[in-house]
């Protein structure tokens, strides 16, 4: 029984020796040498993916700023085209008023001649736009002049009227269409905005005293001098055809620019 007592409390003891060893805690040192270990292998992985975020991040910036410059440029020559149609547009008005004007112009020449018998027309030596009957005694000369308003009237071919009418004014420079010759002259040249070439065939017209258009072409060379910014010019071709045709249909025309 004592043997069996000594045996009860020796396997007591062993059994105590073991639950110490097996709860004593394990070596700070490496507790600590395992935790910097796992430090050290997790910090070299996320400075790579930084450094890689990074680099996107660059290229996401480099390419914003890439097609930033792009829609710049983009807008900048949409604002360049819609500069240049806006002066299209601004340009084909002004030619069609032109036209528009040279239209009437002309309705109001053939106005004139259906009213003006053709007699007086001869008789009076002022020969209009749109001859009626006969007004030289030279036929090639008047189917010259003839053809050259034709072109204007008829075909509207205004770059040949002006070949045209200048070949007349070569080839028949005493001719007794001179005057008028050189009023459509004007009045093409005018519509084109040729205003040099415009003022010469106009100041043509007024060297003739006794022409039915000196009246119309001061007028227009008052319109001229108005288009080119010299009001002071302007208005003395106006007062001339006041002064000089006062009961004229210029004149009231005349009268209307003066009032501006």
């Amino acid at each position: 029984m004592f043997s069996n007592l000594k045996r009860v409390f020796t396997l007591t003891l062993l059994a105590s020796a073991a639950n110490i060893v097996f709860a004593a805690p394990a070596p700070v040192s490496d507790l600590g040498s395992s935790t910097q270990r796992a430090s050290l292998s997790s910090n070299a992985p996320a400075e790579t993916e930084v450094a890689r975020l990074e680099r996107l991040l660059e290229n996401r910036n480099r390419m914003q700023l890439r097609m930033q410059k792009q829609l710049d440029d983009m807008a900048l020559e949409i604002n360049e085209l819609r500069g240049q149609i806006e002066r299209s547009n601004y340009d084909m008005q002004q030619m069609l008023q032109r036209q528009r004007e040279l239209f009437v112009e002309l309705d109001n020449l053939r106005r004139e001649a259906a009213k003006r018998p053709a007699t007086e027309n001869i008789a009076n030596n002022s020969q209009d736009e749109v001859p009626l009957g006969t007004f030289s005694s030279d036929a090639d000369e008047q189917a010259a002049y003839q053809n050259a308003v034709d072109l204007i009237l008829k075909k509207r071919d205004y770059a040949g009227a002006i070949a045209a009418f200048q070949q007349f004014q070569q080839d028949y420079p005493n001719s007794s269409f001179a005057p008028n010759a050189h009023y459509w002259l004007g009045q093409l040249y005018f519509a084109q905005k040729k205003d040099q070439e415009a003022v010469k065939s106009f100041a043509a017209v007024i060297s003739y005293s006794n022409s039915n258009k000196r009246a119309d072409a001061l007028v227009k060379l008052g319109d001229l001098a108005a288009r080119n910014n010299n009001s002071a010019q302007a208005e003395k071709y106006y007062q001339q055809v006041v002064n000089e045709y006062p009961n004229s249909a210029s004149a009231k025309v005349a009268k209307e620019h003066l009032k501006r």
